[in-house]
Order: C-alpha cells, then sequence, then structure tokens
C-alpha cells in the first residue's frame, strides 16, 4: 500500500489498513464522516469524498439512513499494514527481513544471532555422520505427539538444574522457540485479548502479538526486571491474559531478574491470574543462573519455553515447552492440528548435540570469545559517544542510547545504505520510548567498517544548532 500524498488519501489509507488488518471486518460499520473528520482532523467533505472513492471501488458500501460498511470477504491479514503503521525501518518485521535477506558481504550488528563460525557446527556434523548410520526411521518418521522421549528426558534434567521440576509428561517439543510461542498464544488467546510484554522486548514478540489480533500493553524493564508499579496498575486498567518475558538475559537490555523482583512478580500474577511465558532461549549463554519464574511458580501459572537457535544451530530448528499437564495435553493436540509430528531429524540431531563430550567446552569458549567481543564493543560505542544502558554480565546484547537524542530509524537507514544493518530501538518499544536508542550484538560488531559507518551516520543524523 503506497503512502498518502493527500488528505483524502489518508483517510483511505486509514480505512485500509484497518480492513487489511482484520480490525473492521465485512459488515462492520465505518465511523460517520463527522467522526472520522474530527478523529483524522479533516473536514467532512475530504472524508465523504474519500469513503465515495471506496464505494466505487467495491471496498466500503452506502446503506441509506445508516452510512457505510465494509464490503466482501475478510481481507487476507497483512501484518505490515495494521495500525499503527510504523516507519519501516522500526517495524520489526523490517528489522528481521533486513537481517535475513541482506547479500553477502553486508555486516550485521543488529541481528539476533552470532556468526556461523561461532555456533557448534563441529558438533553437527558429528550428529550428522552418526544419523547418517541411524535406523531409517530416525531419518524419515514423524515423530511421537510429544516428541523425541530421549531428549525430553535431557532437557528434563537441563531444567532440573535450573530448579525447574517437571515429569517427562510435562515436556513437549516444538518446532522452534517461535513456534511454542505461537502455540501458547493460539491455546490461551483470542482477538482483543490484552497482553504484557517487556518495554523494550524482543521484537518479534509484537509481530507475533499483532498477528493473533491482540493488545499488546508495553510494561517498562528495569535493571532488575519489569517496573512492578506499573505492571500492577496494567493488570488493573487491563486484566491482560498473558505476560511473555525472558528468562535469565534479557532481550535487548541484557538485563537479570532479581530475585526480589521475581518474587512480588508472581505475587501480583497469582491475584490477578495472570499466565507467564517464560522465554529461556539464553540459558546457556549465562555466567551464573539467574531466578527461574518457572522454578519459583512450580510450572502452575508459569509456561517455560526455550530452543537452541542461538547456541547450536538456526538451520536445525528445534523448541520446547514446560508446562503443568494439563495445558501440555490440549497444547498436544494443538501442535497435532497445526504441524503433525514435528521435527523428528532436528530433534535427534539436538539431543546428540547436547549431549556430545563438546558441548560443554563449546559453550565455556563462547562465553569467553562473547566477553571480549563486550569489552570491544563497549570501547567501539563509547568513542562515538553512545551510552550503554547496562554493562551486562553475559549475553549477545547491548542496549544503548545515542548521543544527543539522534533517531535511531534514521541512524539505521543512512547505515544499510553502507552495507551495515542496524536495529533502531522503537523495533523493540512498544510505548516507542526509545527513538534513541540500538540494540548492539556484540558477537557481530567486530569489523572496523561498522564503527566507521555507524560514525558517518551520526554525524550525518546530527541535531540542529539552537543557536
Amino acid at each position: 500500500m503506497s503512502r498518502p500524498s493527500s488528505r483524502i488519501d489518508s483517510v483511505i489509507h486509514a480505512v485500509r489498513s484497518r480492513i487489511s488488518s482484520r480490525l473492521d471486518g465485512p459488515g462492520s460499520r465505518l465511523p460517520s464522516v463527522r467522526t472520522q473528520a474530527t478523529t483524522m482532523g479533516v473536514s467532512v467533505s475530504t472524508v465523504v469524498e474519500a469513503y465515495e472513492r471506496l464505494a466505487a471501488e467495491g471496498v466500503i458500501a452506502a446503506r441509506a439512513g445508516s452510512g457505510f460498511y465494509v464490503t466482501g470477504p475478510a481481507a487476507p491479514l497483512a501484518l505490515a499494514e495494521m495500525e499503527p503503521r510504523l516507519d519501516r525501518a522500526v517495524d520489526p518485521l523490517w528489522v528481521s527481513r533486513q537481517s535475513l535477506e541482506t547479500p553477502p558481504g553486508h555486516l550485521k550488528p543488529g541481528c539476533g544471532w552470532m556468526p556461523s563460525d561461532w555456533l557448534y557446527h563441529d558438533g553437527l556434523r558429528r550428529g550428522l555422520r552418526r544419523m547418517a548410520r541411524a535406523d531409517a526411521a530416525h531419518l524419515v518418521d514423524y515423530a511421537g505427539p510429544l516428541g523425541l522421549p530421549a531428549l525430553r528426558q535431557t532437557l528434563q534434567r537441563r531444567a532440573a538444574t535450573l530448579g525447574i521440576e517437571a515429569s517427562m509428561e510435562q515436556l513437549l517439543l516444538a518446532e522452534s522457540g517461535t513456534h511454542a510461542v505461537d502455540l501458547i498464544c493460539r491455546f490461551l488467546l483470542k482477538p482483543g485479548d490484552c497482553v504484557l510484554v517487556d518495554d523494550p522486548s524482543y521484537f518479534n514478540y509484537h509481530a507475533m502479538l499483532k498477528a493473533h489480533q491482540v493488545q499488546a500493553i508495553g510494561v517498562p524493564y528495569t535493571h532488575t526486571g519489569p517496573d512492578l508499579e506499573v505492571f500492577a496498575s496494567a493488570l488493573q486498567e487491563h486484566a491482560p491474559r498473558l505476560y511473555i518475558t525472558n528468562a535469565g538475559l534479557h532481550n535487548p537490555t541484557g538485563a537479570v531478574l532479581s530475585a526480589t523482583t521475581a518474587h512480588r512478580l508472581l505475587g501480583l500474577a497469582e491475584r490477578s491470574e495472570l499466565i507467564i511465558i517464560e522465554d529461556d532461549i539464553f540459558a546457556d549463554f549465562e555466567l551464573r543462573p539467574a531466578p527461574r519464574l518457572a522454578a519459583l511458580d512450580g510450572l502452575s501459572r508459569v509456561i517455560h519455553v526455550g530452543s537452541f537457535s542461538k547456541a547450536i544451530s538456526a538451520a536445525s530448528r528445534c523448541g520446547y515447552i514446560a508446562a503443568r499437564p494439563d495445558w501440555i495435553e490440549a497444547l498436544t493436540d494443538l501442535k497435532l492440528a497445526t504441524s503433525f509430528g514435528g521435527g523428528h531429524l532436528a530433534a535427534h540431531l539436538m539431543q546428540i548435540a547436547l549431549t556430545d563430550s563438546g558441548y560443554r567446552r563449546h559453550m565455556q569458549a563462547v562465553r569467553t570469545r562473547l566477553a571480549d567481543a563486550r569489552k570491544h564493543t563497549l570501547r567501539q560505542v563509547q568513542k562515538l559517544g553512545i551510552t550503554p544502558w547496562l554493562q551486562p554480565e553475559a549475553g549477545l546484547f547491548l542496549w544503548c542510547q545515542l548521543p544527543d537524542g539522534r533517531d535511531a530509524s534514521a541512524v539505521a537507514r543512512l547505515c544499510l545504505r553502507e552495507g551495515v544493518v542496524v536495529a533502531p530501538g522503537n523495533a523493540f518499544s512498544q510505548s516507542q520510548k526509545a527513538a534513541d536508542y540500538v540494540r548492539f550484538n556484540v558477537s557481530q560488531c567486530q569489523d572496523p567498517k561498522i564503527w566507521q559507518v555507524l560514525g558517518k551516520a551520526l554525524a550525518t543524523n546530527a541535531p540542529r544548532s539552537h543557536a
């Protein structure tokens, strides 16, 4: 959909956007011409002309004495058109696509994964050789409904080291961590529900919740977890169904949930009947385990999810869900309905990789390598006058504020022209209050060109003098 070039086009664009996002479906009554004019700050005649043009195209129809109504079947769901329409430089789908689609040679300090040579490729190669010699059933058959028992047993033992007690029947394998969260959203949410997310938070949560046609409410994230005062107010005002957050290392800030905040958060959740999704994708990057809500809650109101795409392989996708037994039963049926048997081959490969004698040493080396990369990145950002919000002790990310209120979206566009993908802050912010923030992935920040291009972009985007 093209950008509006006139006030009439702006009204047409607003109506089309609501239809594309399914906020207005077939038979929905549009606001009256006077209401629309007041809402958009245009004249009544402008709205009348816009509605007439849409009616001429058959998008809407007039009913005498009643108003204008949406016609035809439901529009295909177009996430990029859902209101409010964000600038594509801060749209989470834009960030994802630029990170995945850029040609070879582009640098990606804004992407969410490590370089390929940092991942566990040696272990995967050993696993593939073992798989090639394995029984043919492992290569070609469907998996059981819950997924590979051996991998679930490994996950059970790993969960126990974090204080999470889960039986084998409380563990369900999914296609990925994203698939796990999506299954839970399908299970628990209906269009129009409210969901709390950290502000800032992983940008794909925003895109996924948009696809589920629910309202996301941002809660400011502090150095020790969500702002509990704002969290409590949001519970009272919005009665949310879910809260989605990271376990351990927070994306994008690198902050760690404190034990005090965790206990108080669970108290608020219990009193409001809130369900929590705890995404533990960065577990193996921690130097020491942070409190897990699932451990403190006993998998009562907390659903624990994770995957291995950040540490082992993004090419062989495998995720998991740990939850109370009755929810796992329902989620298993939903998994069968949407993906049937699951990735049996990927599950076998993950089981081999996780139990391989080299994996522990590999992750120890990765954590050391990340520490060095973090120090290097901190030196580079500070040379450019960029301020880290926090200096995390582990993980991939630095959440940083650009100098003098510079617009991260504009900086990202300038950098992209020079082959550098930057992740601007508002892609992570539900409230859109992170316009001067950027997330850096320290593992992707080693090339000197990044800092040359970023320095040039900052100079180009320098604020005008008030003199």
